[in-house]
């Protein structure tokens, strides 16, 4: 299967029709009509998952807060049941709350279905977790899948039976045409093909399994070689056998037909916790016996046998084991010996990996590191659980800081980190690391007393260490954590030594951090240096493709345009803000740069737009468990807005705007809102006495002729509007011509003097 994700919900898009079921499927349908939680049990292989997906497929409308598959395969600690859960919504994992109960506000005013597939070794778990979720939420519905009932109160079974003979033959011509097209069941051969799929129990994954080995085999010859087995297996008894027998015995078979490097491979895939990447493959399973160069085709032949499925994650394209193939990998691996040395160098991938992205990340491809590390986040935490090193858990826990901080995982990092500083207390570099990191997750979730013990041992550590990359992300994390309990002063102080550690000649890209967070902190104290700080650190961030950094300043930028009362340019730095924005999983920088634009609206007069992206902030900042207090930094303008708006618009109106505008889901959904709302013609304001003339520009020119005025090049126009900078010169000289000016001085000074009085 190759995951596509929905406009509402993550179901995976088949690559395989489905096949027989239509009654199992009408009925399961029925019940789910009439239960809040079915599930779904059966042997492995019974095709317990596909007719999960098939029923959800075919209920997608029935949702309209979409339909999501949580696949617990991959989930070892019965602990993070309720991670997987929220990292399949996208719930963000920000607070300090437990998860379960993240995901329980989330869902108390939301009615999904979700399907919680493989649930048999997390039985409890999946009991405690459905009985809470159902219970916070009235109109949530649960499918799952289990090799056993969850036995909660209120469960309904239906236990998925073999297939019909002849939807089993269906199945079997289905999936043999697909690797031998000419392939048909006739007079000739249907009575040996019903005789195969009654010798397979009419398991759907037997079945599929068979007709990967009709490319060379007749179904004569594969029924001959099937009966061996079984009587092998049952001691000539031909009674009937035991379903999971006759399943053992297929993936026996199948083992025994693959090569033996083939054979290799599988064993070593099954150490992926859950999808890889074939880079991934060629590092981990590659050498004694396997050269680097035959890990592909090694691959493709096991999809040819359907021991291995294609799939793709993020949009990048991923390999997958089903679980049962898996484990009979899995106990190959241990059988050989060679398991915990698979483990080591699944742990040093993962390792290389999130280093890579730490070194790189002040650079170009951030959206894409991100969205590499949440593809690899299962087998992330199995590298991390892997028992081997307390010094290599620590550094992979450090390394991996973005992937908490940016990318939404705030709260698996709390406890990762927690985990791994107390196996490993050792005063090392790797603590001193993993300390100031620990110190920003906690920052983050807004838990100032932790965030100030793990940032004194990092001093310490840092000034015993010598090592200045240490002091200079301690000085600046206590600048932020000055910044978000209301003391500016303390936090330009603070930022202004870190700005000093990290700037080199040619202006390092570490430093663009520091610089956006001074420059927020000077234009809260209507310093007039902060828009030049912020414009210094778009100029560095430009200079290094860095992205996240840039839209912060941004927002710095459009504040200072804002409170300088040119609002025009404070739209235009917001709106690019945002469109930055979008490619992270940022809630707390999206609701920064929405509530802002909220400010800049209201102040012209649009109370009704500006009620709605107050509730889309608002919506992002209650999905992560927190709210306006939380920042006092932008509390009081926030107030203000508000009170502004409620006077113009009345509590009802207020209220029904507020709601329109929070009724969208997570950051991209909401600056998607956002912009589409931003581009929407307003009414017109009344003119005032004195009105400048109409300009003759258009709408995105004048966006430029603002930065202009702002003193920025082509370039940071460029970067700020997401264009090229071959764009923006064109509109330069449209502007130029329009106004018949020969200079970019000429365009600040009409901007200045042309621009809509400020009411």
């Amino acid at each position: 299967m190759t995951v596509q994700t929905s406009e509402v919900g993550n179901l995976p898009a088949a690559l395989t029709t489905f096949v027989g079921r239509r009654r199992d499927l009408a009925e399961v349908r029925r019940r789910l009509g009439t239960t809040r939680l079915l599930t779904l049990t059966g042997m492995g292989g019974m095709g317990k998952t596909r007719l999960a997906l098939e029923v959800a497929t075919a209920s997608a409308t029935d949702y309209a807060d979409g339909v999501w598959l949580v696949d617990l395969a991959p989930v070892r600690d019965p602990s993070l049941a309720a991670n997987a859960v929220a990292s399949a919504l996208a719930v963000p994992d920000l607070g300090t709350r437990p998860v379960i109960d993240q995901l329980a506000a989330f869902l108390a005013h939301r009615a999904p279905l979700i399907v919680l597939d493989n649930c048999e070794h997390l039985v409890d778990a999946c009991a405690e977790l459905a009985h809470v979720l159902l219970s916070a939420s009235s109109g949530l519905r649960i499918l799952t899948t289990s090799r056993r009932a969850l036995g909660i109160h209120g469960e309904h079974v239906f236990a998925v039976p073999p297939l019909a003979p002849d939807d089993a033959a269906a199945l079997l011509r289905d999936r043999t045409s697909a690797v031998r097209p000419e392939f048909q069941v006739t007079d000739g051969n249907r009575a040996q093909v019903l005789r195969l799929c009654e010798g397979l129990d009419g398991l759907p994954l037997a079945i599929e399994l068979a007709a990967a080995r009709l490319r060379t085999l007749t179904v004569e010859q594969a029924v001959n070689r099937l009966e061996d087995r079984f009587g092998l297996l049952t001691s000539g008894s031909r009674v009937a056998r035991p379903h999971q027998r006759t399943l053992r015995a297929l993936i026996d078979w199948s083992h025994e037909l693959c090569t033996p490097a083939e054979r290799l491979l599988w064993h070593r895939l099954s150490v992926f916790a859950d999808d890889f990447g074939l880079d991934a493959a060629e590092d981990v399973c590659a050498g004694d016996g396997i050269g680097r160069d035959e890990v592909l085709d090694l691959l493709d032949r096991l999809v040819a046998q359907s021991i291995v499925l294609p799939s793709e994650r993020e949009g990048l394209p991923r390999y997958r084991l089903l679980e049962t193939i898996r484990q009979y990998g899995r106990e190959r691996l241990a059988e050989s010996g060679q398991a915990q040395r698979l483990l080591q160098r699944h742990h040093a991938f993962y390792l290389a990996l999130a280093e890579h992205v730490a070194d790189g990340w002040h650079g170009p491809g951030q959206e894409e590191a991100l969205a590499r590390l949440r593809a690899e986040h299962a087998n992330l935490l199995a590298a991390l659980d892997c028992g081997g090193d307390p010094q290599a858990t620590l550094a992979l826990a450090a390394a991996l800081c973005f992937h908490w901080c940016a990318g939404g995982f705030l709260g698996e990092g709390r406890r990762v980190l927690d985990r791994a500083l107390a196996a490993a207390p050792e005063p090392t570099p790797l603590r001193a690391r993993a300390l100031w990191v620990a110190a920003w997750v906690a920052l983050l979730q807004g838990d100032h007393a932790v965030t100030g013990r793990w940032l004194d041992e990092a001093d310490e550590l840092g000034e015993l260490l010598d090592d200045p990359s240490v002091r200079a992300h301690v000085q600046g994390l206590r600048g932020s954590s000055a910044l978000l309990r209301g003391q500016p002063e303390e936090a330009v102080y603070l930022f202004k030594g870190a700005v000093a550690a990290w700037t080199t000649p040619d202006e390092g890209s570490e430093v663009v951090f520091a610089l956006s967070q001074l420059a927020y902190a000077q234009i809260l104290l209507k310093d007039p240096r902060g828009a030049q700080t912020a414009r210094r650190a778009v100029a560095a961030a430009e200079a290094h493709g860095e992205r996240w950094s840039r839209a912060h300043a941004l927002w710095a930028l459009s504040l200072d345009a804002w409170l300088r009362g040119d609002r025009e340019a404070g739209t235009a730095l917001a709106r690019a803000g945002l469109e930055i924005t979008r490619g992270f999983n940022d809630y707390i920088g999206a609701a920064h740069l929405l509530e802002l634009l909220a400010w800049i609206t209201a102040s012209g007069g649009d109370h009704e737009r500006a009620a709605r992206l107050l509730g889309t902030a608002r919506s992002l900042l209650q999905d992560i468990g927190t709210g306006i207090s939380a920042f006092p930094h932008i509390a009081e303008p926030h107030a203000r807005c508000e009170e502004d708006v409620v006077r113009a618009l009345g509590p009802a109106a207020y209220e029904k705007a507020l709601a329109e505008g929070g009724s969208h889901r997570g950051p991209n959904e909401a600056i998607a809102y956002a912009l589409r709302a931003e581009s929407e013609p307003t009414a017109p304001a009344p003119a005032a006495a004195t009105s400048p003339a109409p300009s003759p520009l258009t709408p995105r020119e004048r966006e430029v002729a603002a930065l202009i005025a702002e003193g920025m090049s082509n370039r940071q126009i460029a970067s700020a509007l997401g264009r090229s900078p071959r764009t923006v010169h064109g509109h330069v000289e449209n502007i130029l011509a329009k106004l018949g000016f020969g200079s970019r001085a000429r365009i600040a000074s009409w901007w200045t003097a042309n621009q809509a009085p400020t009411p």
